[in-house]
């Protein structure tokens, strides 16, 4: 399957699209840092899925898989700060926990597989 095909990649790239939108209000002292971060780590979700649906292996695949968890994971926390640090009022979790939700989905399934 191609990667611009699975749920997970297209929900992940809207997620991408929002965390420009909504870094974009941010204070200009924070282009160099915590907009960087947020922006490269928000990236990293769907370039992991894809990286890792051209890889040989379902286990490199999996692998590749929790990257784009683990990005997810630092985005998570980076709008924490964000809201912590009043740079943002609220955000919408939803995307962030439905991406979470099929990683992984998608990794329990490929697992299966080995």
């Amino acid at each position: 399957m191609l990667h611009t095909e699975m749920e997970v990649w297209k929900l992940s790239m809207d997620m991408v699209e929002d965390v420009y939108r909504l870094t974009n209000k941010f204070p200009k002292s924070e282009i160099y840092t915590l907009v960087s971060q947020m922006k490269r780590s928000a990236i990293s979700v769907p370039s992991n899925i894809a990286e890792g649906m051209t890889r040989n292996s379902t286990k490199e695949c999996i692998r590749f898989l929790h990257f784009s968890l683990a990005s997810l994971s630092e985005l998570d926390t980076q709008l924490i700060l964000s809201k912590r640090l009043c740079f943002i009022d609220e955000y919408d979790t939803s995307k962030l926990v439905s991406v979470k939700k099929l990683l992984l989905g998608t990794i329990n399934h490929l697992k299966a597989k080995l």
